[in-house]
């Protein structure tokens, strides 16, 4: 069964969401997610400055099964997207929660967010 990592809070949309602090939160894509695409083969993710908009699409996955929306978590200005997950995209796949993260957001308004029991239960994953 796959793993929900309970320190993160987590979108319907499958995007979890890390807080550091007073700074900006981090992004990625839930194991949840990343096994349903199969291999990821290509990220378009925003660029560094650009303000994206909690619930809109604000880039793309692409695996060998298909493309998919990438949706923002929160509204905010990006502030770093990872640029190693994007020469390497199978990287989301190996570690969704750790090397495997997307961009970083200075947050002006989160989203509907999910704690991780709750995105748990409604994915048939375990803590």
């Amino acid at each position: 069964m796959t793993k929900v990592v309970p320190e993160l809070r987590y979108s319907a949309e499958h995007e979890w969401v890390a807080a550091d602090g007073d700074g900006p939160v981090t992004v990625g894509v839930s194991a949840v997610a990343a096994e349903a695409l199969g291999d990821i083969v290509y990220l378009d993710l925003p660029e560094v400055g650009s303000t994206i908009t909690s619930g809109e699409s604000c880039g793309e996955i692409e695996s060998t099964k298909s493309v998919s929306d990438l949706y923002a978590p929160v509204s905010g200005e990006i502030t770093e997207i990872n640029n190693d997950a994007v020469g390497d995209p199978a990287v989301v796949n190996q570690d969704p929660y750790g090397a495997g993260w997307l961009f970083k957001v200075k947050v002006s308004e989160e989203g509907p967010l999910l704690s991780a029991a709750e995105y748990a239960e409604k994915n048939g994953a375990e803590l």
